[in-house]
């Protein structure tokens, strides 16, 4: 390539040569001189040729910063050598255990809510219907607790899919079924619906609260068309389908910080009732809690229940996850009892009263003979860890947090695990670009 070519190749050389330093006048001309351009066209490209900029991920100017973006991008901002943690307020994919002080912190912390855990009174008390503890949630922050989502479809393309009108002239867009699980005030459902171009597309907004479902019900933006509320329990082992929703008719399933809300005896059936509920080649968009996030490491005495789950103040449960465990979970391993007894304290002698509590008093639920042999076996198509490292600038303080994101698609099969041999075909990365 000849870089004398370029712009501003021709602007450098056309500056150095009316310095001073080059050729004399009454020297002849260079076969280069010659060969420039006249002196207006030096400037006019002289005058277009941009200084280097500050990427948008780094920059302060709010005409080049990345939160001007359309659509938002997340995930760009990595903590290199040399850089100050406190420039940002922000920075992607920070490890944890990097920070020595950290990790010094979170172990004393988990030693100090192992030794207060929850009594076997007050954990049959949140176990016992949690849902009514999510009424009171609801009941008090109404929809203003949680932002809404707008950036599910730039992690989650397949809803793209799913809202987008077909490109063909004269045809009708497929009917594409949706359903949330743990919708909530519907802070993901109404901005899905917001940007639907699909005349068939059809949301089915169910929540365990009916406070929640309320919520959405009264919501302006509510047709009983495009979007349906319902009450119904993930979890449950005697209605296994959604209102209205029939076996093996949904296209994508999203789960938003749901599944933790479940206690560990609960997963299996939640998993049997997706699957249930999904179409061959169907996809369940997630994403949770990750282990060692901020909002487990904080949490005080009397509020531990068992490894790794929690109550909160307000009476709400929450279980924080890592890679493997859900790994085995979602492809039908039988990794999970295993995880769990490995993580076991000196007080689970105690404890054993309050697990069998939470899986016989919760709508009846009990653990199917059936589901242990043939367990749903999904496709894991994606499956990460997305660190981040939120600052305050002004109090000089650092705060991690830690999310799991992950993409399970039912094979077009339908087989169990037990049926066939199954190949996972999973993309540990990560560095997944996700906000809450």
């Amino acid at each position: 390539m000849d870089t004398t070519s370029s712009p501003l190749a021709l602007a450098e050389l056309s500056l150095n040569s009316f310095t001073p330093s080059s050729t004399p006048s009454s020297s002849p001309m260079s076969d280069q001189a010659k060969a420039l351009p006249p002196l207006t066209e030096i400037q006019n490209i002289a005058a277009h040729v941009q200084p280097p900029t500050v990427p948008a991920h780094r920059s302060h100017d709010p005409s080049n910063n990345l939160k001007r973006s359309d659509p938002f991008q997340f995930g760009s901002r990595y903590l290199e050598e040399g850089d100050s943690i406190f420039e940002f307020n922000a920075w992607d994919h920070v490890d944890p255990s990097t920070d020595s002080l950290y990790a010094s912190y979170t172990a004393q912390q988990y030693a100090l809510q192992r030794t207060h855990a929850v009594s076997t009174f007050d954990a049959r008390r949140f176990n016992t219907q949690p849902e009514k503890w999510w009424d009171k949630f609801y009941s008090n922050n109404a929809s203003n607790f949680f932002k809404d989502r707008k950036w599910l479809r730039q992690e989650f393309p397949v809803l793209s899919e799913c809202t987008r009108q077909s490109s063909l002239p004269n045809s009708r867009s497929r009917k594409s079924v949706i359903l949330e699980v743990g919708a909530g005030a519907g802070n993901t459902a109404f901005p899905i619906l917001a940007g639907n171009e699909n005349p068939d597309l059809v949301i089915h907004a169910c929540d365990f609260s009916k406070k929640a479902v309320q919520l959405i019900r009264e919501n302006v933006a509510y047709d009983g068309t495009h979007i349906r509320a319902e009450v119904w329990d993930l979890a449950s082992s005697t209605e296994t389908l959604p209102p209205g929703v029939e076996a093996g008719s949904v296209d994508v399933v999203l789960m938003i910080f749901v599944f933790s809300a479940l206690s560990p005896q609960q997963w299996r059936q939640a998993v049997r009732n997706v699957w249930q509920v999904l179409r061959p080649g169907g996809e369940v968009c997630f994403r949770d809690y990750g282990r060692g996030d901020l909002a487990q490491v904080r949490f005080k005495k009397g509020r531990w229940l068992e490894e790794n789950f929690y109550v909160r103040g307000d009476g709400t449960r929450v279980y924080f996850f890592d890679v493997e465990e859900l790994r085995a979970i979602w492809s039908g391993g039988k990794g999970v009892a295993e995880s769990k007894e490995k993580n076991v304290s000196a007080t689970n002698s105690e404890n054993q009263a309050k697990n069998e509590a939470i899986a016989s008093q919760h709508n009846g639920n009990s653990v199917d003979q059936n589901d242990e042999v043939n367990p749903p076996a999904f496709e894991i198509v994606s499956l990460g860890v997305d660190h981040r490292l939120l600052v305050n600038r002004q109090k000089q303080l650092k705060m991690y947090r830690c999310w799991m994101q992950g993409r399970f698609q039912k094979p077009w099969s339908e087989k169990l695990a037990s049926e066939s041999p199954r190949q996972d075909h999973c993309n540990d990365n990560n560095n997944i670009k996700t906000c809450m």
